[in-house]
C-alpha cells in the first residue's frame, strides 16, 4: 500500500515538473510567433495571455458535462468552444505568411469580429463562474471555522452546489444574450445609419450665415466594410441634405491607403455648395502596420493625398480656407491629429492653422480626436466658435435615450459624443459617433451617424 502511493506521487510530481518546464516554453514560444505576426501590439501579450487562462478555467467548469454528451455532440460542442481560440491562432499564424494589410478587407474584418464576439460572449459566464466559487470557498471556510458537524456541512455543501450551479446557469445564460446580441450589432445594426439634427445658436453670428447648413461624417474605417452598396446607402442620405458643407473629421481607413481604393467612385459622389473638406485621424497615418522600411510608410501617405485629391476632398493639414456667403466669411481650420493620449500622433498645430484668419466672422474647427479641444482650443482660448470631431466611435455601444445617455466611451473621453458647450463661453464642440466602425465590426445602441448642423443667431 505505501508502495502503490509513493508511486502515485512520483507520477504526480513527474506530471508537476514537465507542467513547470512546459508552461514557460508554450508562453515564451507564443511571445516570439506574436512578435513576429503582431509586432506593434505585442504589448498586448500579457492581455492575451489572461484570455487564455481564462478560457482554460472556464472550460474546466464545462468539460466534464460536454464529455457526458454523445460523441458527435461532444465533438461539435469541442470545436464551438475552442473556435475563438482556433481563430486567433490563424490569424496569428496568417500574419506570419502574409502581412494584415494585404487581407481580403471583409475576410480580415469578420475574421476578428468572430474573435472578439465569440470571447466577449464567455466574459459573463467566466465572472459568473468566479463568484460561484467565491461563495463556495467562502462557505467552506465559514463552515469549518464554525466547526459544524460532518453532516451539516455535506447538507449546506450541496446548498452550495446548487447555488452555484444557478450561477452558472446564469452565466451562461448571459453569454448567450450577449452573443446573439453582438451579432444583430454585426449584421444589423452596423449600417442601420442615423440622421441627427442640431442647431447652434451664436451670438455673434453674421446674418448672411443664418441658416448655414454644415454636414459633419467621421470615422469610416473603409477596411472594415465588407462592400460598397452600405456607403452608397450613406452618400445618398448625405446629398439629401443639401448641405452648405460637408466635412469628414479622419480616419478614412484602419491600416493603409489601399483599403480606400473600391470605394473611390462612391465616395466622390459627396455634394455640397461650398465643397467637401478632409481631415487626417490617428489610423490614416499608417501607424498600426509594421512597414517594410520608412519610405514605404511615406509612399502609403502620398497615396493618401492623392486620393483625397482624386475624389475631390479638400485635405486640410494645419491651414486653414476662408468660405464667403453675401458679406460674410467662414474661416473653416483644420489640423492634424492630435490627441492628449500619447498613443497618438500630435502633430495639429492649431497656431499655424488659425495665422492669418483673424478677420473672419467665424471660425469651424476640424480636429479629429476631441481630447484637443479640451486640452488645447479651450485653455489657450483660441478663437474658435465650434469644433468638429469623432474619434471616440460612442465605443460603438451604448445607452441613448431622453432620460439616459450613457456608454464605457464617458470613462475615457469627457467629451464623447453629441453637442458641448464650454461653460465659460458661448463656442462648442460636436462629437460624431463615426459612420463606420473598427475592431468589433458592428454597434449596439450607438448607431452610425451623419451629423447635420445648423448655424443660427441667438
Amino acid at each position: 500500500m505505501l508502495l502503490l502511493e509513493q508511486k502515485k506521487m512520483q507520477q504526480f510530481l513527474k506530471k508537476t515538473h514537465l507542467t513547470f518546464f512546459l508552461i514557460p516554453l508554450l508562453l515564451a514560444a507564443g511571445y516570439v510567433l506574436f512578435r513576429l505576426s503582431l509586432p506593434i501590439y505585442s504589448r498586448q501579450y500579457l492581455f492575451l495571455v489572461v484570455l487564455i487562462l481564462a478560457d482554460l478555467y472556464l472550460w474546466s467548469s464545462v468539460k466534464k458535462q460536454v464529455f457526458n454528451y454523445k460523441i458527435w455532440l461532444r465533438v461539435s460542442l469541442l470545436i464551438l468552444y475552442w473556435l475563438p481560440l482556433i481563430l486567433l491562432g490563424v490569424f496569428m499564424t496568417g500574419t506570419t505568411i502574409m502581412p494584415v494589410i494585404d487581407w481580403n478587407n471583409a475576410f480580415r474584418t469578420y475574421l476578428l469580429g468572430v474573435i472578439l464576439v465569440l470571447y466577449t460572449a464567455k466574459i459573463l459566464p467566466i465572472v459568473f463562474l468566479l463568484l460561484a466559487d467565491f461563495i463556495r470557498i467562502i462557505d467552506r471556510i465559514f463552515l469549518i471555522s464554525n466547526k459544524k458537524g460532518r453532516q451539516e456541512i455535506n447538507s449546506s455543501m450541496e446548498e452550495g452546489i446548487s447555488r452555484s450551479k444557478f450561477l452558472q446557469y446564469m452565466g451562461f445564460i448571459s453569454g448567450g444574450l450577449v452573443l446573439s446580441t453582438m451579432f444583430v450589432g454585426m449584421f444589423k445594426w452596423v449600417y442601420q445609419f442615423r440622421v441627427v439634427k442640431e442647431t447652434i445658436k451664436f451670438p455673434d453670428l453674421p446674418e448672411s450665415l443664418r441658416g448655414f447648413k454644415i454636414v459633419q461624417i467621421s470615422d469610416m474605417h473603409l477596411g472594415s466594410w465588407s462592400s460598397t452598396k452600405p456607403l452608397e446607402q450613406a452618400i445618398g442620405l448625405i446629398n439629401e441634405q443639401e448641405a452648405d458643407l460637408v466635412v469628414f473629421t479622419g480616419d478614412l481607413v484602419n491600416y493603409a491607403t489601399r483599403e480606400a481604393v473600391d470605394f473611390a467612385d462612391t465616395l466622390s459622389k459627396v455634394k455640397a455648395r461650398h465643397g467637401v473638406y478632409t481631415i487626417l485621424g490617428n489610423h490614416d497615418y499608417g501607424d498600426y502596420v509594421s512597414w517594410p522600411s520608412p519610405e514605404a510608410k511615406q509612399e502609403n501617405m502620398q497615396e493618401l493625398y492623392d486620393y483625397f485629391k482624386n475624389i475631390g476632398w479638400r485635405l486640410l493639414r494645419n491651414e486653414h480656407v476662408i468660405i464667403s456667403k453675401g458679406d460674410a466669411a467662414l474661416a473653416l481650420v483644420g489640423v492634424e491629429n492630435w490627441g492628449h493620449n500619447p498613443r497618438f500622433p500630435q502633430l495639429g498645430d492649431l497656431k499655424k492653422a488659425v495665422a492669418g484668419s483673424e478677420k473672419a466672422d467665424f471660425h469651424l474647427l476640424l480636429t479629429h480626436d476631441p481630447s484637443h479641444w479640451e486640452k488645447v482650443v479651450v485653455p489657450e482660448n483660441y478663437p474658435i466658435h465650434l469644433s468638429l470631431s469623432g474619434h471616440t466611435h460612442g465605443f460603438q455601444f451604448g445607452i441613448e435615450t431622453k432620460e439616459v445617455k450613457w456608454s464605457p466611451a464617458k470613462y475615457i473621453y469627457k467629451y464623447w459624443a453629441g453637442l458641448y458647450q464650454d461653460e465659460a463661453n458661448p463656442r462648442y464642440i460636436y462629437v460624431n459617433r463615426g459612420l463606420g466602425s473598427i475592431g468589433y465590426p458592428g454597434r449596439i445602441g450607438m448607431l452610425p451617424e451623419i451629423t447635420v448642423l445648423e448655424l443660427e443667431k441667438s
